[in-house]
């Protein structure tokens, strides 16, 4: 039998995942914090996470629908959009305020820059530091009556008044504290942490890199590396790494390039935190990491291989 060599382009190397379905594992592996958040904060995290989530969904329909472009809005990556905003804010906060930021995350963010795979930054992100500008009362109101945990409940434990020599590890790890609904239980990130690793979804570069870069440089300054150690458990450094800076269209592609991503999202984490004003710093990192990616992309691209550098001329002394 006669064989044929076909000479297609690039990609050659092809799975059946779609945008669907990796959405979908994002969803699975958002789930433990939802539900930790049910239970430490009460139903009413529930009720923001669908509500955040139904509006992000709606906002992408009905502009899809009015500029008649194609509908995207069942391929899920509305609903991770607006299970993540959600997580990213307090359970108090006002309902119509989480409709604004999912109008800022999926119009603004997402659909005017062209819809999934052209945004700038993560969408989530966009409409969390938007509401932390513009309600910032709101975005800090951490003080709960029904909260089974009074003692941190009045400040998040990033807060410099906190002795965190005489925080409790497992209170931190449980999410027995003030903060954003998804960012307080320790316990539930590291599920989700997972579930994205086992179902392929994400790698552990950059998680990994941005935690440790923290961690380290953190220990360093402090000289305390059990207060790092609950520095890092605290705000939403972990959430932050496993859910937003993982996000397909804003991270690099290159395994230097994620290196390079996560050890600059962990630095500029780590002096916010300590030499800037605000105790809290991992949304904007991770904003300028989202905008530093194209040149990460650069710098940690492969070399072909068998590819040899053209070695440079010598340049003769002395000027003609």
């Amino acid at each position: 039998m006669e064989e044929r060599l076909l000479v297609t382009a690039s990609p050659h190397i092809r799975d059946h995942s779609t945008t669907r379905g990796l959405m979908g594992y994002v969803v699975i592996a958002l789930l433990p914090c939802v539900l930790a958040s049910a239970l430490i904060f009460g139903l009413r995290a529930l009720l923001l996470v669908a509500v955040t989530a139904f509006a992000c969904v709606a906002f992408e329909y009905l502009y899809e629908v009015l500029l008649h472009k194609p509908n995207t809005a069942g391929d899920l990556s509305a609903v991770v959009t607006g299970i993540i905003l959600a997580l990213n804010m307090p359970v108090n906060m006002p309902l119509w305020i989480a409709v604004v930021g999912a109008f800022v995350a999926i119009v603004i963010t997402k659909q005017l820059f062209g819809g999934l795979g052209y945004n700038f930054a993560n969408p989530a992100l966009v409409g969390r530091i938007v509401l932390f500008l513009g309600f910032t009362t709101r975005m800090t109101a951490y003080v709960y009556p029904d909260m089974a945990v009074d003692a941190l409940a009045s400040a998040t434990p990033l807060n410099p008044n906190v002795d965190l020599s005489a925080v409790s590890f497992m209170d931190m790890f449980l999410g027995l504290h003030g903060g954003m609904l998804g960012e307080t239980c320790i316990l539930a990130i590291l599920a989700g942490f997972a579930i994205l690793l086992a179902s392929g979804t994400i790698q552990a570069t950059i998680p990994v890199s941005i935690v440790a870069t923290a961690y380290i440089l953190t220990a360093l300054y402090t000289g305390d590396p059990y207060a790092a150690l609950l520095e890092c458990m605290g705000g939403g450094l972990l959430f932050g790494a496993v859910f937003m800076a993982t996000d397909y269209v804003t991270s690099p592609f290159t395994t230097k390039g994620k290196l390079f991503y996560g050890i600059f999202i962990g630095l500029l984490t780590f002096l916010i935190r300590h030499f800037a004003s605000m105790n809290e710093g991992m949304s904007f990192a991770i904003l300028l990491g989202n905008l530093m990616v194209p040149w990460f992309n650069v710098w940690g691209r492969h070399v072909p291989l068998g590819y040899k550098k053209a070695k440079k001329a010598k340049q003769k002394g002395g000027a003609a």
